[in-house]
């Protein structure tokens, strides 16, 4: 019988002891001397007070570099219109949010250049790509210490550590390739024709005409920034083929960004928003209480240990509630390519 994945537990009251259960969990057999090791991270819109803080990066930049590695922050650009569209303005917000290597020790690296178009495309021979174009960054690393907050997400049902790796590692033309079947529905007698939708809008599929806003659906690129931008509910994505075809496809470039990469997995359970930190305000108000910190050398069992926490501790599928897409199906597809095992065991360290 094939032997359990193991996911190993942290209570945030016990975040001093991140040392002992990085090292609990094996980082030590992934990450090996002179290895130039990225720490994936989303930095969070301008304004968003929910993503991982750098504070809590800190002892893992701190750990990597006792491994005898060179640990650098990393994150790759948007396609939607916000402050992380370009390394430059991508940057000054990775700073803004004290990720910088006076704080940590290490630097940040953009990981598909100035414009987000420096890429490498990796073979995978999957069902929706031959090929998926990987930040260059990433693509030439050693290793990479993915470290997600573990959240809902308005396209695939949650974000954790297959889509901090599989959609935060592709450059921006591979993000389109992941989001192009997800065109959201409108309804405009919602609409109150604010113009906040239009502003985030990467594609330029929106106007306003009378009063009401219209999308045009040849230049939705569904990077699904409307959904978040809105607060009347205009637009919607619902449960059907082309969201199972958008999670498909960020397992599919998840298994790309690792092929030939040794990795490492932290799942933050804090601050458990519905969508993600692409967005801040009111959109970041947590469904329910913190839980505390996972880690993992299997992308999967952390992933689907995580969405059993929450579920356990909120008595239901909260984020299925809340976005209205079963997250479940990407933990399925995901074991089905072999990127990890959905059976697990859980170690509390204290």
């Amino acid at each position: 019988m094939k032997s359990k994945a193991k996911v190993y537990f942290l209570k945030l009251e016990d975040a001093k002891s991140l040392d002992k259960a990085m090292d609990a969990a094996g980082i030590g057999e992934v990450i090996s001397k002179d290895d130039f090791a990225a720490v994936k991270i989303h930095f969070g819109e301008k304004g968003n007070v929910g993503h991982v803080k750098a504070s809590d990066v800190k002892p893992v930049v701190k750990k990597l570099k006792e491994l005898g590695s060179y640990p650098f922050l990393t994150d790759a650009n948007t396609i939607y219109r916000g402050q992380r569209t370009d390394a430059v303005h991508h940057l000054m917000v990775a700073a803004e949010h004290e990720f910088h290597p006076k704080f940590l020790g290490a630097p940040v690296i953009i990981a598909d250049g100035l414009r987000g178009n420096n890429y490498v495309e990796v073979e995978i021979g999957q069902k929706h790509f031959k090929k998926v174009k990987v930040a260059e960054t990433i693509y030439n690393c050693d290793a990479i210490v993915s470290v997600a907050h573990f959240k809902g997400h308005e396209l695939v049902g949650f974000g954790g550590a297959i889509k901090n790796i599989g959609m935060g590692c592709a450059a921006r033309a591979g993000k389109y390739e992941q989001h192009n079947n997800a065109i959201p529905k409108v309804d405009d007698s919602n609409c109150t024709a604010c113009g906040a939708c239009i502003k985030w809008c990467g594609g330029n599929a929106l106007t306003l005409e009378n009063g009401k806003i219209k999308l045009e659906p040849k230049k939705c690129a569904g990077c699904g920034q409307c959904i978040l931008a809105c607060n009347f509910k205009v637009f919607n994505i619902p449960w059907n083929e082309n969201v199972t075809a958008v999670q498909e496809k960020i397992v599919e470039y998840t298994l790309g960004c690792l092929k030939n990469k040794k990795a490492f997995y932290i799942n933050f359970l804090t601050c458990i928003t519905p969508f993600c930190d692409c967005f801040g305000g009111r959109k970041e108000k947590p469904l329910m209480h913190d839980i505390g910190i996972l880690l993992s050398k299997d992308p999967v069992a952390i992933d689907q240990a995580s969405m059993d926490l929450i579920e356990k501790h909120s008595g239901r599928d909260i984020l299925k509630e809340a976005t209205g897409v079963d997250g479940h199906y990407t933990l399925e597809y995901a074991e089905k390519l072999g990127l990890g095992s959905r059976s697990y065991s859980v170690e509390s360290i204290a």
